[in-house]
């Protein structure tokens, strides 16, 4: 039996596995004269691919896998339910992977996805994915690959997002408009783009308005609810506390109502919070949040029918997909 695999013949060819891969299964998006070069030396070098592999290359395993960092989070409820729109609208089986905002379980998920038990992927990262060799591990295997909300800035893919450096921006806008001077920003990962992004609208925003940035009002969060309650304790116990919140996150916000509850500080009289958040009941909490609310529906949807496109091959050429779908403020009494 020969030892020669997909990654050695890559390697005398000096091409991508991926495009090693594609050209083998005679894919369009491989020239003529590369098909035949690849073809050449796989006999050359007595390549016998794997007959398991070949086998579900072949035949399509009707299934996606949605790889999300959590399902509390009322943002990846809705997402979920516009990829299962469109996946029944395809005949098409839905498995969903919780990494419950753990590296190491993102990563075991998608290796056990490479073997090709799934016709394609949609994910969003955990909050402290910083290495992506196992997302280029699964790129690089052909499988079909979208990326929603939260996505890696190192990586060259289909992303589907909303307009977060301009929500963020417009958020902080909305505090020091309704008389805010110190505004918090509540973060949840220097690793995540969102993060960064949504940040960065903060900073300007403050800077518009002549508002120095400071770093003690910026609080880096964890995923232990805990811990994060004694965080925005402590900073809404200062004397030089802040006048406004802007929560990044939801899980945040909700946080900061019950420190604001606990240690009797009036919302909005003393504190104005709002949030990226897309909690059905936001309108019925007292007071009702105001909110940043992305179109998760909609992105869950795009992200589905993109991922489609490029399993029936419907994409043009090498263009890489970016969409950005725009999110809305929703003012409500948290912030008048």
């Amino acid at each position: 039996m020969s030892n020669t695999n997909l990654k050695k013949l890559s390697e005398e060819l000096g091409l991508s596995i991926s495009s090693v891969s594609k050209a083998l299964r005679d894919s369009y998006e491989i020239s003529a004269a590369t098909k035949k070069r690849v073809l050449a030396m796989a006999e050359k070098m007595n390549y016998q691919p794997n007959p398991f592999a070949s086998s579900l290359r072949r035949k399509k395993s009707i299934t996606i896998a949605v790889v999300i960092p959590e399902i509390a989070n009322n943002f990846f409820a809705l997402a979920i339910d516009g990829i299962q729109l469109v996946a029944q609208q395809k005949g098409y089986h839905v498995l969903t992977y919780l990494t419950h905002e753990n590296f190491k379980n993102e990563e075991s998920t998608i290796k056990h996805l490479q073997g090709g038990r799934v016709d394609g992927v949609l994910i969003s990262l955990c909050r402290d994915t910083d290495d992506i060799q196992h997302l280029v591990s699964l790129h690089e295997t052909g499988v079909p690959l979208v990326f929603f909300d939260r996505v890696p800035e190192r990586m060259e893919c289909p992303t589907v997002t909303t307009d977060d450096y301009e929500s963020g921006f417009k958020a902080t806008e909305h505090l020091i408009q309704a008389g805010c001077k110190k505004v918090a920003c509540l973060s949840l990962s220097n690793y995540l783009s969102i993060t960064h992004k949504r940040m960065k609208g903060y900073e300007d925003a403050l800077k518009k308005h002549q508002i120095k940035v400071d770093p003690k009002l910026i609080i880096q969060c964890t995923n232990d609810n805990g811990t994060n309650l004694q965080l925005i304790k402590k900073l809404l116990s200062r004397k030089d506390r802040p006048d406004g919140i802007f929560a990044t996150v939801e899980k945040l916000a909700i946080s900061s109502y019950y420190v604001c509850n606990d240690i009797k500080l009036k919302i909005p009289e003393q504190i104005r919070i709002i949030s990226f958040s897309n909690l059905r009941t936001a309108s019925l909490l007292a007071p009702s949040l105001s909110t940043i609310t992305q179109p998760a529906f909609e992105i869950g949807k795009e992200s589905a029918s993109l991922l489609f496109r490029m399993i029936e091959k419907k994409t043009f050429g090498n263009r890489i997909d970016k969409i950005v779908l725009k999110s809305s403020l929703v003012q409500r009494n948290s912030s008048k």
